[in-house]
């Protein structure tokens, strides 16, 4: 999987994110099955909870476009250590796909991946019995 045009969109969009009271920004690149790239940064409000990640943006973007299927997805953030999806962001993915590679970056270049399922093992065995 080529990760590089993933992680350039994730790269570029992240400088579009809300972040005034984190100022943690993030960026997200997710790769739809039909070859259309779908982009989401964080934004963030002073009610916390309301805050929406990069990954779910970008999912949200795909899916008012008409994309349900995904390949892979790339983030990046301006942390110490590549950061991971949070679980409100796995269960939203797992929604659409288990097996979606993941490739995250920091702004020093260091990387960390892994695939859905093993971020969120079971994610369809929930309560529903889905």
């Amino acid at each position: 999987m080529n990760f590089e045009p993933l992680l350039s969109a994730a790269w570029q969009v992240r400088e579009n994110a809300h972040a005034p009271y984190s100022r943690f920004s993030v960026g997200a690149a997710l790769l739809a099955e039909d070859g259309r790239i779908f982009t989401g940064c964080n934004v963030e409000n002073l009610s916390f909870g309301l805050t929406v990640c990069a990954e779910r943006a970008a999912v949200f973007a795909a899916v008012a476009a008409g994309a349900k299927r995904f390949r892979a997805l790339a983030v990046v953030s301006d942390s110490r250590e590549p950061v991971s999806p949070c679980g409100a962001c796995r269960q939203v993915l797992a929604e659409f796909c288990e097996e979606l590679p993941i490739r995250t970056t920091n702004l020093q270049g260091e990387e960390f991946e892994a695939c859905l399922s093993v971020l969120l093992p079971r994610a369809r065995a929930g309560i529903l019995g889905a």
